[in-house]
């Protein structure tokens, strides 16, 4: 183990969720994780690597002020490896309020002059953000304060900005490649000029990399959602006519029942899949209904998730929705029963936008079911959406538009040293793909990434899709992995 490696410590009183965070950085499940206090008991330690910096993982066990002999040592060896350590994480639980027991040791760690950050855990959902306000009194600024949920996997991408930006970058292998790129190119962000390297072949090659026979007009069309939202309602009045059972019993359609039709010459194949319930309430036949539901996501390429507008929007909305950006898929939001609602639909739009940032790009249809309206809008717009997810940009035009994003946003130079994107070109569809082929493909920070996504969408008809945009060299070959990159 290289000893030269930053430490970085995670101190906590028991089960506020240290070694699911450690499991989470670590990419690898090594340390106990039970919901029983003070599991873990030993210092565990793990090289990290966050993006291309590496760093040494120190799990602490549980901190508990009792004079139980275990605890004391545990919370002896705590602290001795926070002192050890370059980089504390003192982790809380965000559920309850804030501890004094928490604060006279944040203190004690303060006084360290360590690089320190309070991670409130179990911050579930954007309503319980608002608890966060409650930990400012232990006298700390905002950019070192951390709502995450480790088991929701939220929040922790700017925890992990954070460390990233706390570690240093190893130079030993880039700083012989980039002397030469420094002293030619210093002035220039961007060149697709580079014929002699370059060839319009070479771009080709890539584009054909990952292209699939597909049908371009058959659209499979999965509709999720809650229990009795309306889901073989919306089926039926696409339609036109029952032929989904429709009961104001949750849990009537069990199989997804599969639809097709045509409509301005596309095949449109609807699956309307079985109401999801919590996984706690789930029993024989309607589990069996999940992982149908799952499946026929992965067949999907576009995807209806229905809300009903009539009924406050629940945390099971949000983790239904999360399926979709999971598989990637082409995305309409649907509120359906609208009739029965008053509110406007700007307060909807609103509450929408703030639990389902993830899906962002989908667009929002108010419908309703019983009347018809906004039926034919809402067939309009699946096609729309259909020609937005299959669409292929050409690379000219690509290149055009990153390099107006970059001229305004210049490329990062971390710790010195310089990236430089010799092209872009879309490689696959369905969700769009997009390569960008540049010198130090593993340097390049997820939030400029981000930006040019943002960029793209600002300049390209991109509704209703993800896009993944995937940093390369010259000579990658495109991992299934990398399809796994999400534009969250």
């Amino acid at each position: 183990m290289d000893k030269t490696l930053k430490k970085i410590a995670l101190i906590g009183q028991p089960n506020v969720g240290k070694s699911s965070l450690f499991n989470r950085i670590a990419n690898k499940r090594i340390a106990i994780v039970s919901d029983m206090a003070g599991t873990t008991r030993d210092i565990r330690k793990h090289e990290i690597e966050i993006l291309d910096r590496k760093a040494l993982m120190l799990d602490t066990g549980g901190i508990d002020e009792t004079n139980d002999a275990i605890f004391s040592n545990v919370k002896r060896k705590a602290i001795e490896t926070a002192k050890e350590a370059d980089i504390i994480l003192f982790m809380v639980d965000g559920k309850n309020i804030p501890d004094d027991k928490d604060k006279e040791l944040f203190y004690e760690l303060q006084r360290l002059g360590k690089e320190l950050a309070l991670v409130v855990n179990k911050i579930d959902n954007d309503k319980e953000l608002e608890r966060l306000w409650e930990f400012f009194e232990f006298g700390i600024g905002d950019e070192n304060l951390f709502g995450i949920s480790v088991s929701h996997n939220r929040g922790t991408k700017n925890l992990f900005e954070w460390i990233y930006q706390h570690l240093p970058v190893n130079l030993e292998t880039v700083a012989r490649e980039e002397a030469e790129a420094l002293k030619k190119q210093r002035e220039e962000d961007f060149d697709f000029d580079d014929e002699e390297d370059y060839s319009s072949e070479e771009i080709e090659n890539i584009t054909e990399e990952n292209n699939k026979e597909v049908d371009e007009n058959k659209i499979n069309v999965a509709i999720i959602g809650r229990v009795n939202v309306g889901k073989s309602s919306i089926l039926n009045a696409i339609l036109g006519e029952e032929r989904s059972v429709v009961s104001p019993i949750a849990g009537t359609t069990i199989d997804p029942v599969d639809e097709s039709f045509e409509y301005k010459e596309k095949q449109i194949t609807f699956v309307d899949t079985a109401g999801l319930r919590r996984r706690g309430s789930i029993e024989g036949i309607e589990k069996y209904a999940l992982m149908r539901t799952k499946e026929m996501l992965d067949k999907a390429n576009m995807a209806l998730v229905v809300l009903d507008a009539s009924r406050e929007l629940t945390d099971l909305d949000e983790k239904i929705a999360g399926l979709v950006d999971e598989y990637g898929l082409g995305t309409i939001i649907v509120l359906n029963k609208w009739d029965e609602n008053m509110d406007t639909f700007q307060k909807m739009e609103e509450e929408i936008r703030r639990r389902f940032r993830f899906l962002s790009y989908a667009p929002i249809i108010a419908v309703s079911a019983k009347t018809g309206r906004s039926i034919e809008r809402l067939k309009e717009k699946i096609i729309e959406i259909h020609n937005n997810y299959t669409q292929r940009i050409p690379t000219s035009q690509l290149n055009k538009v990153i390099e107006e994003a970059v001229t305004r946003h210049s490329l990062p130079s971390p710790n010195g040293v310089y990236l430089r994107i010799y092209y872009t070109t879309q490689f696959d569809t369905r969700p769009p793909r997009i390569a960008l082929v540049m010198n130090k493909p593993n340097l390049l920070h997820f939030t400029y990434k981000r930006y040019l996504i943002n960029y793209l969408r600002d300049n390209f008809n991109f509704e209703g899709t993800p896009i993944h945009v995937i940093a390369r060299g010259k000579n990658d070959k495109m991992g299934d992995e990398e399809y796994l990159e999400r534009d969250r």
